[in-house]
């Protein structure tokens, strides 16, 4: 197989070279993302020129790129989202897409895990304490006593609430579309959105990126939560507003927020100035064990498509 590809996700086969093998055992030919951050849009048209096939991160890849590289028949995305995809604009133009949905529920939950811990022991706090010289116990919270109220009983959602079962808090769920049986079975009450942000005391969203959960998180909602909760987002930047998190940060009408994902990444925004915010690279899936079977998947989900397309020549 002679076709030339892309491979823009700026961290492929840094945790592990078998990816790359994998690519290299195919005969493909890859050129690699040399800016080691995100791409831009003329950036990726540029690197993509030629390219029968994508190994994504999370560029944006919509109509104004397909139309400039009209040989890329194949998008395999290294991860979950898919919301900086425009699918429709791929399907018109015949390129099939591909993504890695369920490798990185394990890498997610448990970062969100810690992230629970952290925020109600105030672990990065006593942390900053001692470095400064300064030897006082922080009181914390115990996350058994707590409600935790999970955004997206999707697949990081619902094993998130597998990871939290042995604190045994109580569990609260708000989706859409719910998996009733599985709620059933893990002992989680499905409520509205507005009973779950008034009730919880842990805030974790879980929900994809569209047009209706753009914004989600706004000041509205901000104000239905407890003064002592905190919200935590491993999942898009664009479900929470910000700015209204910092403002409600900064007057105490929130304890505090963990946050892994940002509306404009790399983030150099003023929620950086706050003590009660952990704030994370967006880094859910960065396991090792995990960025390999993403990356193992995404090269196979790459071949795949790529020999639909010859079958279909």
């Amino acid at each position: 197989m002679s076709a030339e590809i892309l491979v823009s996700t700026r961290s492929f086969g840094k945790a592990d070279p078998a990816p790359l093998e994998r690519l290299k055992l195919s005969g493909l030919k890859a050129e690699f993302n040399p800016y080691g951050r995100q791409l831009e849009i003329p950036e990726t048209i540029q690197l993509l020129k030629g390219k029968t096939g994508l190994i994504a991160g999370t560029e944006t890849l919509n109509d104004e790129v397909f139309a400039k590289v009209p040989d890329l028949r194949v998008i395999s995305r290294v991860g979950t989202g898919m919301n900086n995809v425009d699918q429709e604009a791929a399907k018109r133009r015949g390129i099939q897409v591909f993504n890695t949905p369920d490798s990185p529920a394990q890498a997610v939950g448990e970062l969100v895990l810690g992230l629970i811990l952290g925020l109600l022991r105030r672990i990065p706090e006593a942390d900053r304490q001692v470095r400064s010289g300064t030897w006082e116990p922080v009181l914390g919270r115990l996350l058994s006593e707590k409600t935790v109220g999970i955004v997206g009983l999707g697949r990081v959602g619902r094993h998130l609430a597998g990871l939290l079962s042995p604190f045994r808090p109580k569990l609260l769920a708000y989706d859409p579309a719910p998996d009733a049986s599985f709620a059933r079975e893990r002992g989680v009450r499905l409520v509205e959105l507005d009973v779950l942000l008034a009730d919880a005391d842990i805030v974790t969203l879980h929900s994809p990126l569209t047009h209706q959960t753009r914004g989600m998180i706004g000041p509205a909602q901000l104000s239905r939560m407890r003064k002592d909760a905190v919200l935590i987002n491993t999942a898009r930047g664009g479900l929470v507003d910000e700015v209204a998190l910092h403002r409600a940060l900064a007057e105490n009408r929130l304890a505090g927020a963990a946050l892994d994902v940002f509306e404009a990444e790399p983030y150099k925004g003023p929620l950086r100035d706050l003590p009660n915010v952990i704030l994370c690279p967006h880094m859910g899936s960065s396991a090792a064990e995990t960025r390999v079977k993403m990356e193992l998947e995404s090269v196979d989900n790459l071949l795949k498509g790529l020999k639909l397309i010859k079958e279909a020549a």
